[in-house]
């Protein structure tokens, strides 16, 4: 069983809703981690990422939240406390997210440790991109995750040369510059 897995899900179609998508990229093109970590882009993959939760020990998702509380404040919930937070506006993604730990439970296999690092989004509609909002927020976001990975003994380490998250979403704007 690998050991740890950072999960970002989320719709980029649907403005700050994506922010997680954005933020796994971001962690992908900007740190390196040791020993090694999976970063996975769930997308709204939802109940489809079950083998995914049967694979790691400790998953840590990333997502945009609805609670009723400040727009840009950053929870850090335990995936035992989820039923009591309704995630974002209850999208595909985030019931199917949950009812991989129901399906677990009833193929009686074990919960991997898992949590949620959710932001709760200014602005979800149909447009690629962030907030001014969500831009302001992204790094004390990504900060955040840093510090819960280090909590787990994983060394971080920032690459020198920085990809913004402008770039990241320019490249999902524009498809064919992903591969650039």
């Amino acid at each position: 069983m690998n050991k740890i897995a950072i999960l970002g899900v989320g719709n980029i179609l649907e403005k700050d809703d994506g922010i997680a998508i954005y933020a796994t990229s971001y962690l992908e093109k900007n740190y390196t981690f040791s020993p090694a970590l999976t970063i996975i882009n769930g997308g709204v993959e939802g109940i489809n990422l079950l083998n995914l939760f049967m694979e790691y020990e400790h998953i840590i998702i990333l997502d945009a939240i609805e609670i009723d509380d400040e727009k840009g404040s950053i929870y850090h919930i335990p995936s035992q406390e989820l039923t009591g937070y309704g995630l974002n506006s209850g999208g595909a993604h985030e019931i199917g997210v949950l009812q991989c730990f129901d399906i677990l439970e009833l193929m009686d296999k074990p919960i991997p440790k898992s949590s949620v690092l959710g932001i709760i989004p200014d602005i979800i509609n149909v447009e690629i991109g962030l907030s001014d909002l969500m831009y302001q927020k992204f790094d004390i976001y990504i900060e955040t995750l840093v510090k819960i990975i280090k909590k787990e003994g994983i060394i971080v380490t920032k690459k020198t040369n920085e990809t913004s998250v402008q770039d990241i979403i320019e490249k999902f704007k524009n498809p064919s510059r992903i591969l650039a």
